[in-house]
């Protein structure tokens, strides 16, 4: 049931910093893609590095904290840089989608750290099962995203009328 209570509020609190920030889903959700292709190559040499550095000891709680960091960092760095929504609606199906995908790639690391024991393993269990589909489908509709995206425009001088 912890893995359940944290993963709910890891959750809300990457859905309060998509909606804030009001930036598309598509860039974001590349960003997550790329991040979890960076932690993937340096899984090993990422929890080494923290532990040598000394700020916490090493084992699977360092490792896993490092590739949820290198994982969001690319997202969380975009989250102050790109294009935006325009209306309501837009927001909260896009904050809602990055949601989805940034649990889908941290549901391997954090599960190293996390115990798991009754409905949590269960749900945990689902969730590596099908971690797959989920970010296929949601890599597909960032991309689809992008396409919905218009690159700003220059100012157009208006003819003054006189």
């Amino acid at each position: 049931m912890d893995i359940i209570v944290f993963f709910a509020g890891l959750a809300i609190a990457l859905f309060v910093a998509a909606f804030i920030a009001k930036r598309r889903f598509g860039l974001l959700g590349l960003a997550l893609a790329a991040g979890s292709i960076l932690s993937t190559i340096w899984s090993f040499d990422a929890g080494l590095v923290v532990s040598s550095i000394g700020i916490v000891p090493s084992g699977p709680l360092t490792t896993a904290v490092t590739l949820c960091i290198i994982v969001l960092l690319p997202a969380v760095v975009l989250l102050f840089h790109g294009y935006t929504y325009k209306n309501l609606f837009a927001r909260i199906v896009g904050s809602l989608l990055f949601t989805v995908l940034a649990l889908a790639f941290l549901i391997e690391p954090l599960g190293y750290a996390l115990s798991l024991q009754g409905v949590g393993a269960e749900a945990y269990k689902w969730l590596l099962a099908n971690k797959d589909i989920i970010i296929s489908i949601a890599l597909v509709l960032a991309v689809v995203d992008l396409f919905f995206t218009k690159p700003a425009s220059p100012l157009i001088e208006k003819k003054s009328k006189k």
